[in-house]
């Protein structure tokens, strides 16, 4: 009894060792139906793992045709100054030398990076004037690789906006996109080299447009996103999802110096002109008529008792400056410039600055007597230095 039941044991252990080879091998000749299978199996001695077959279309939603097609135009930008700092004594002295090795003494070399955004194939690009401001060196870095020296064209410290230029074959420009269909929720992507880790992209949406009165520009007009942009991208692409040129990302809100999801960047309306006006002109020429203006709040209204809580009070008039050889007075009340509403600050200056210098503008001014219209002849507005 004891045999055959060893020997039932052992055709029970073969047969189902048969199975599993069959199943494993063959599973047709068991009927067992195999269905297709959109990934690849690939088996080794000691593992198997499946990659996606050849030509699979990853899911919707992606956008690496737009960041392909935007990233070789984005630059890295590694700049040099050298720094004379007081010099110190001890660094002289053989005792000191001694123990602690040669120091430098009266000038060091402060190194930072940024980057920009290749415009032409004839090597212009673009950047933030903080990136290269006061730079004794600059160096490019593309993305194929190649490194070269580049020069400035000019700067524009009102917009931090500059123009750089390098002299290489078969650059790959970016393509400039369009404002005027640009609207809040679009998605954008940010590519620059944060922190100095290499090319990065970011993605996100447009939060708003027409930022204005943040304090850091002159002349303000910033797309804000929640694109990630840190330390690094300064001077690099905002782009949209087709790849062509929105902004140049410029500054971010942080109390920590990291993203925050608030970043702001020049729009390419802005960034063109200043970009023409550089290259044609060397600097970007606008209109001044020396005025300090206000804006009028709801509690400025009550207080003086304005008629309007909109709009813009001359705070202060430059001695014998344009406004004040045609009669503008401190306490006027702005209303129009050439029959155009200047409802803000923000609205005067960029209005003010987009007159032709040597040109007469009617601006019509409100005072306790009523309205009156003044002709002033407008001048060139003087030109800022800014170092950061």
């Amino acid at each position: 009894m004891r045999r055959l039941w060893l020997l039932f044991a052992q055709t029970v252990t073969v047969g189902l060792a048969l199975w599993f080879i069959v199943m494993a091998l063959k599973p047709e000749w068991v009927g067992v139906a195999t269905s297709p299978r959109r990934n690849v199996a690939i088996t080794t001695s000691t593992v198997s793992i499946k990659e996606s077959a050849p030509g699979e279309v990853l899911a919707t939603g992606s956008y690496r045709d737009a960041a392909k097609r935007a990233m070789p135009s984005v630059v890295n930008i590694y700049t040099a100054k050298q720094v004379r700092q007081q010099k110190n004594p001890m660094l002289d002295d053989p005792f000191f030398r001694k123990f602690f090795g040669d120091r430098p003494n009266g000038e060091r070399k402060l190194s930072s990076l940024g980057s920009g955004v290749i415009v032409s194939a004839d090597g212009f690009i673009l950047t933030n004037n903080h990136v290269v401001a006061s730079a004794d060196e600059i160096e490019v870095a593309l993305v194929d690789g190649r490194k070269v020296r580049a020069k400035v064209v000019g700067t524009d410290p009102e917009t931090d906006l500059a123009v750089i230029k390098i002299d290489l074959p078969n650059l790959p420009s970016i393509t400039l996109g369009r404002m005027e269909n640009t609207k809040v929720g679009d998605v954008v992507l940010a590519i620059g080299n944060p922190f100095g880790v290499g090319q990065t992209v970011t993605m996100g949406i447009i939060s708003a447009l027409g930022r204005t009165q943040l304090g850091i520009n002159t002349f303000e007009n910033f797309i804000q996103t929640d694109a990630a942009i840190n330390p690094g991208n300064s001077g690099g692409a905002l782009i949209d999802a087709n790849g062509n040129l929105l902004g140049i990302n410029s500054a971010i809100y942080s109390r920590t110096g990291g993203s925050l999801g608030i970043g702001f960047a020049i729009p390419v309306s802005t960034v063109k002109a200043v970009m023409e006006a550089i290259i044609t002109h060397g600097q970007v020429v606008r209109g001044w008529i020396g005025v300090e203006p206000q804006d009028i709040t709801p509690e400025l209204a009550e207080s003086f008792k304005l008629p309007k809580s909109d709009g813009v009070i001359i705070a202060g008039v430059l001695k014998s400056g344009p406004a004040d050889k045609a009669g503008i007075k401190p306490g006027d009340i702005l209303l129009t410039i050439e029959g155009t509403p200047i409802p803000n600050t923000s609205e005067l200056f960029n209005r003010i600055a987009q007159l032709a210098p040597g040109s007469t503008a009617n601006m019509t001014v409100l005072r306790s007597e009523g309205e009156t219209t003044l002709s002033v002849a407008v001048a060139k507005r003087p030109k800022v230095r800014r170092e950061d």
